[in-house]
């Protein structure tokens, strides 16, 4: 546009000098052109500065909205780096807790083999005890026993008389002989018979 500007302004200022023999309306007229086509310079030189000033303001509008669009991918690669690491965290610590939930499960299997194990072992003691108890009952009733059967084997022995001896050595019937041998053989009896066995 600014080639065409001077191209009339010279146009005009020949038309000017060559047409001086003109009549004055033609001289005016000349004049009127050359104030309209300055006016018209005027108002295209205020639109390109208007343009370029727009111009200008796109452009700084433009490299704050790229540094605002960069701020924010700057913050999105910030916030996702943050998710990323929570996200690790939260699963190094879920590993972490199932692995001590598994220290927690083994220690209590441990645990309950263990108190099974001390479960069954009392359980056996307590059978033996009381096989002990009634082993020790059973030989206390037997100590009893063989005691009345011993002070009964003495008293016996203690009311021997002579006659009660010459009756049980009597060599022709031998029925005092064999009347003591039963006795002996019954006490015997009676006496093993009371003998402890585990």
């Amino acid at each position: 546009m600014q080639t065409r500007i001077p191209r009339l302004v010279l146009l005009l200022a020949a038309a000017a000098f060559c047409g001086e023999a003109r009549a004055d309306t033609e001289h005016d007229r000349l004049r009127e052109a050359l104030r309209s086509a300055t006016m018209q310079t005027r108002q295209l030189e205020d639109q390109r500065a208007a343009s370029q000033a727009k111009l200008a303001e796109a452009e700084k509008e433009k490299a704050a909205l790229k540094a605002q669009i960069d701020a924010a991918k700057s913050e999105a690669r910030r916030l996702e780096k943050q998710h990323r690491e929570a996200v690790d965290e939260f699963n190094q610590r879920l590993t972490e807790r199932d692995e001590t939930l598994e220290k927690w499960k083994s220690a209590y299997e441990e645990a309950a083999n263990v108190a099974r194990a001390k479960d069954a072992e009392r359980a056996k003691f307590e059978g033996e005890a009381t096989a002990y108890k009634a082993s020790t009952k059973s030989c206390q009733a037997k100590n009893v026993q063989l005691i009345k059967d011993g002070n009964e084997i003495l008293k016996r022995y203690r009311s021997l008389t002579v006659g009660d001896a010459f009756v049980a050595s009597e060599p022709l019937t031998g029925l005092g002989r064999v009347d003591a041998q039963n006795f002996l053989q019954d006490s015997t009896d009676k006496l093993l018979d009371q003998k402890a066995t585990q």
